[in-house]
């Protein structure tokens, strides 16, 4: 069986060998112990990786002679940890130290021209943002969850995460880069919200890669002065949407200025795209000075259906870059239905409790989720093999059923035979007995 399937770096096995150096960086409390702390996390990459609908049912799995060989030499995985211990050490990590998980399996992207034909607008990665709840309870919680008091005296406990992901209007793959939690800063009693966590991630992604071109595109929540100047500040270009009911100044001041232009296209299919659009517009009367290109549209189907979207942008706005803006503000939705939507309903179990925990062990199996994730769309974009067997099993949810079926009655020696076993449809074969 050729190993030369697989290109070294962006196949599976690559991908899964640079996490684990990663992994094996993160300083380990209890480095005495038996099971090593990567291979705690890499259990937890694993449950992901394989689609474990719990905890549970991997620990039951885990002790079986055929699990123990195939999470060896798929995963690297020298010892499984039981359940209970897997969350009392995660528990412990520290989820910044997951971050640099993110950047390497980027450069690697990079390095193997993953990224070739993903930039827009001038060279520009569309860097779609949006937050979204992983876990919430009433009786469940931690130092770091946040609050809701409700009316009848309830409180529930939550905690939600800014989703950030490379995006691109002509490409079915995203690529996401490392979430931010929405939690409960140490020392504060206030909730922390989606604005603060977008200011640290912003930091945080322009420290590690400072020279990477980002447009950063968000809804209307983020029209404001303040996240405006920290993005021109951080040398970020963006795409932000605008609504009327929130921009009541700007919207007015468009149209009574003269300068406003509009434009209208009729494409292919009979759809009408309709513009209107203004340059150095302040965005409300109390910031004056933090001046905004304003983008309107319109797109009207042959049976009359309307929609119509709103956005402010620090790109100058032309009649030749209309559709190019458009069409780039609307990507933003992928951080939504290629993203959260499919962690929720395509095998990740997104919206399941892994565990709780007192620390951090509910952001690291997020983050461990969010890996898995990762990994899968870099092989989508660039591994052969993986895609032929995808098409082959006709969907996502049934590829990841045969590779857990394979995972559980074959004894795998990589992922090549794993792959090719479902790309080239594996026969069934009768189990042997023996009736004497």
């Amino acid at each position: 069986m050729s190993k030369q399937s697989f290109r070294q770096s962006v196949s599976i096995p690559g991908l899964l060998k640079n996490t684990r150096q990663v992994f094996e960086q993160i300083p380990d409390r209890q480095s005495a112990s038996s099971i090593s702390l990567a291979d705690h996390l890499m259990s937890g990459l694993a449950i992901f990786g394989l689609k474990y609908p719990s905890l549970l049912q991997f620990d039951q799995e885990r002790n079986v002679e055929l699990t123990r060989s195939n999470l060896n030499s798929l995963y690297g995985i020298q010892q499984a940890p039981s359940d209970t211990y897997l969350r009392e050490r995660l528990d412990e990590v520290d989820p910044r130290h997951l971050r640099k998980n993110y950047t390497q399996l980027l450069h690697v992207l990079q390095r193997g021209k993953g990224l070739e034909g993903l930039t827009y607008l001038d060279n520009h990665y569309l860097l779609s943002l949006d937050g979204t709840g992983y876990f919430s309870s009433t009786d469940i919680h931690c130092d770091q969850c946040c609050e809701k008091h409700h009316r009848d005296g309830r409180v529930s406990y939550y905690h939600q995460l800014l989703g950030a992901v490379l995006v691109h209007p002509d490409h079915k793959e995203v690529f996401p880069l490392a979430p931010e939690p929405i939690l409960k800063q140490d020392g504060t009693r206030k909730n922390d919200c989606e604005r603060n966590a977008a200011k640290r991630f912003l930091r945080d992604t322009r420290r590690e890669h400072p020279h990477m071109k980002f447009m950063v595109i968000e809804d209307a929540l983020a029209s404001n002065a303040p996240h405006i100047k920290l993005l021109q500040e951080l040398d970020y270009h963006y795409l932000l949407g605008a609504k009327q009911t929130d921009h009541q100044f700007l919207f007015d001041w468009v149209d009574k200025t003269s300068t406003t232009a509009t434009h209208e296209q009729i494409d292919g299919k009979g759809v009408i795209h309709r513009f209107r659009y203004l340059n150095n517009a302040p965005l409300n009367d109390a910031n004056f000075d933090c001046e905004v290109n304003f983008l309107e549209y319109w797109e009207i189907k042959p049976n009359g259906k309307s929609t119509h979207f709103s956005w402010v942008t620090d790109i100058p706005i032309t009649h030749d870059n209309l559709m190019l803006l458009m069409r780039g503000a609307r990507a933003r939705w992928k951080v939504e239905n290629e993203t959260f939507n499919t962690l929720k309903n395509q095998g990740y179990h997104f919206e399941h409790n892994f565990g709780h925990g007192y620390h951090h062990l509910s952001t690291v199996m997020v983050h461990l989720m969010m890996l898995a994730f990762l990994i899968d769309q870099i092989q989508q974009r660039c591994c052969g093999l993986f895609n032929r067997a995808l098409d082959k099993a006709k969907s996502k949810i049934r590829f990841w059923q045969k590779i857990r079926s394979l995972f559980q009655s074959f004894l795998i020696p990589h992922w090549e035979a794993m792959y090719l076993g479902i790309a080239n449809e594996l026969k069934p074969t009768v189990i042997p007995y023996n009736t004497s």
